[in-house]
């Protein structure tokens, strides 16, 4: 496991036993923050870990690799709304409920932050034709039909999920530009990341070796940042086959979330 952002006293690459220290606190902290406030198969799953991600041969603390110093540019405002994290109190209506919650998004929406989604969310990534690529993810069962193209579709098709997203080459590289997220998970639920309807996401993904495909992404959005930044990891072939989602439960509990909102309306205000 890993961090999006880092801390500037703790270098970007660490020698394999420093490594594995570094691993084992990282869990521990995760598991003393979240055992008492997550399900509690997370802090399970967070200890079966293989140690830090490698790219490239190195071991890497962190995934953000520009600034330097691997710190999120965020401006004080933004920096604020990610410390609170995603903005769930909001109980009226069955679209006021975040699209992760009830499992209408996963592990596809660009960027895909979480190192953890190379093992545990799958991706295939294949070209049905000279027009279109396809990057289907496991978990959410996603699948991102992307054009090649040099220009977006008009803002009035810009309403999905997972952004509107064009891509072209660049040598051997694979290059996706993606506009228009939803503004209505802006905050991201596992990294806090703040990422808005008028942020730039452009992936890169480069074949380093026969087993090791490079996944990079820069985020512009001089309202939130104060300079692009840029984060890497690598995704690794695997010869294990894809399982369908079956991620359901928050469209389950939307009645009872909503009832729920009823009771507390009721409550004498205090």
């Amino acid at each position: 496991m890993t961090m999006l952002e880092g801390a500037p006293d703790v270098p970007l690459v660490l020698p394999e036993k420093e490594a594995r220290e570094h691993a084992i606190r990282m869990v521990n902290a995760f598991v003393e923050r979240s055992a008492r406030g997550l399900d509690p198969e997370l802090p399970e799953i967070a200890k079966d870990t293989e140690g830090l991600p490698i790219v490239r041969g190195e071991r890497r603390t962190r995934t953000v690799v520009l600034p330097a110093d691997g710190v999120l540019p965020y401006t004080p405002e933004a920096r604020q709304e990610s410390k609170a994290g995603p903005v769930t109190k909001r109980y009226d209506n069955p679209e006021e409920r975040p699209a992760w919650e009830r499992c209408l998004v996963g592990m596809a929406v660009p960027p895909v932050t979480n190192v953890g989604a190379g093992s545990l969310n799958p991706r295939q990534i294949f070209q049905t034709s000279p027009e279109q690529v396809i990057i289907h993810s496991e978990y959410g069962d996603e699948a991102r039909i992307i054009p090649f193209a040099t220009a977006h579709k008009p803002k009035v098709l810009h309403n999905t999920a997972l952004g509107d997203s064009i891509a072209r080459w660049e040598g051997d590289t694979l290059v996706i530009e993606t506009v228009s997220l939803p503004e209505a998970d802006r905050v991201r639920l596992v990294s806090n990341l703040v990422v808005t309807k008028d942020s730039k996401v452009i992936e890169r993904l480069t074949r380093v070796s026969d087993n090791e495909l490079l996944y990079q992404y820069t985020v512009e959005d001089p309202a939130i940042y104060t300079a692009p930044w840029s984060a890497e990891y690598s995704l690794y072939r695997t010869d294990q086959r894809m399982f369908e989602s079956s991620c359901h439960e928050g469209n389950y509990s939307l009645a009872n979330v909503l009832k729920g909102g009823r009771a507390a309306d009721k409550r004498p205000v205090k």
